[in-house]
């Protein structure tokens, strides 16, 4: 199982309670999500959305410590529940603290790490031939892009044992602002893993797909987590959960009623205009209540799968 763990912001266009300023300019909140990963065939199930005030910051361990925390309880996966458990966070988990709790919760962790001042000097001791290229989103080797693991030349002094340190090179693309930090030419970003086996390929795009995070973020906002209508914090907590129902209501939708169809993957916008807007009538005939969809409807025939698929599924335990 895969969890992910990013932070948004939601701005607040009128005074709430402990709505403040963020680090964008912004004013509202900061949220901290975790989010169950479907995969690249299905969606994400939200499994926390702790609410946070808008000065908040990005990498407080407590809060990624309390998340984590939950997180786990929610799936039912007790608190130390194994390798089998990989939790993926971006470089604001790049804590000593979080990276600890990681590691006593006894879970594999993929988390953005933050390089030193003297990367320009370490990355001089990878000879070339170390560069291993990397791979683009569909698994293929992408041009221009390599990674070499910098763990031994690193000093990791006070990071938990058996962290290993994962660098991926790659030219800017054409036209793009050069940075201070590049290093001949080539942009470098890092993540910190305790997976030990595997190609370092296979394990920086394992990491780079913590991106969809962001996917179920902005679908969260499509189902309500874009405003916060009350104004208790009190409230707006409660009503998070609420956002999160509602995504994971669309999350299983699609993995029990669509499993093979292309409608899994669709956003809310979508499932809005093609299925959830379908002209329909509630009759009732023999004491049955029967649900009339219209023929003419272009998507009838996958409300009608869906709804088979549905009664198809054993009753439920208890």
């Amino acid at each position: 199982m895969i969890i992910d763990l990013d932070a948004t912001l939601v701005t607040a266009h009128s005074d709430k309670e402990h709505a403040a300023p963020t680090f964008k300019k912004g004013y509202g909140f900061h949220p901290l999500c975790a989010f169950a990963d479907h995969g690249s065939s299905g969606t994400g199930e939200p499994l926390v959305i702790m609410l946070r005030p808008g000065n908040a910051g990005s990498n407080t361990a407590s809060d990624h410590q309390q998340v984590i925390a939950a997180a786990l309880d929610q799936a039912g996966l007790g608190p130390r529940p194994g390798r089998k458990v990989l939790i993926r966070i971006d470089g604001a988990g790049a804590t000593h603290q979080t990276v600890e709790t990681l590691v006593r919760r006894r879970v594999s962790y993929s988390v953005g790490f933050t390089l030193p001042m003297d990367t320009a000097s370490l990355y001089q001791l990878i000879p070339d031939h170390v560069w291993t290229p990397a791979y683009d989103s569909a698994g293929g080797i992408r041009a221009g892009a390599d990674v070499a693991e910098f763990t031994g030349i690193m000093d990791l002094s006070g990071w938990p044992a058996g962290m290993r340190v994962i660098v991926r090179r790659e030219r800017p693309h054409p036209g793009a602002q050069l940075r201070f930090d590049d290093v001949d030419g080539y942009r470098l970003t890092a993540f910190a893993t305790n997976t030990s086996h595997g190609q370092l390929a296979d394990l920086e795009l394992r990491h780079r797909r913590r991106a969809r995070c962001e996917d179920r973020i902005r679908n969260a906002k499509d189902t309500g987590l874009t405003n916060l209508p009350l104004h208790g914090f009190g409230q707006n907590r409660i009503w998070c959960q609420l956002v999160a129902i509602a995504a994971e209501l669309l999350a299983w939708t699609g993995l029990l009623a669509l499993p093979d169809h292309q409608a899994r993957r669709w956003e809310p916008k979508r499932l809005r205009l093609r299925l959830f807007q379908t002209p329909a009538v509630l009759a009732r005939h023999a004491r049955h209540t029967v649900l009339h969809i219209s023929a003419r409807h272009a998507w009838a025939s996958v409300i009608i799968s869906a709804a088979t698929a549905l009664r198809a599924l054993p009753a439920p335990a208890g």
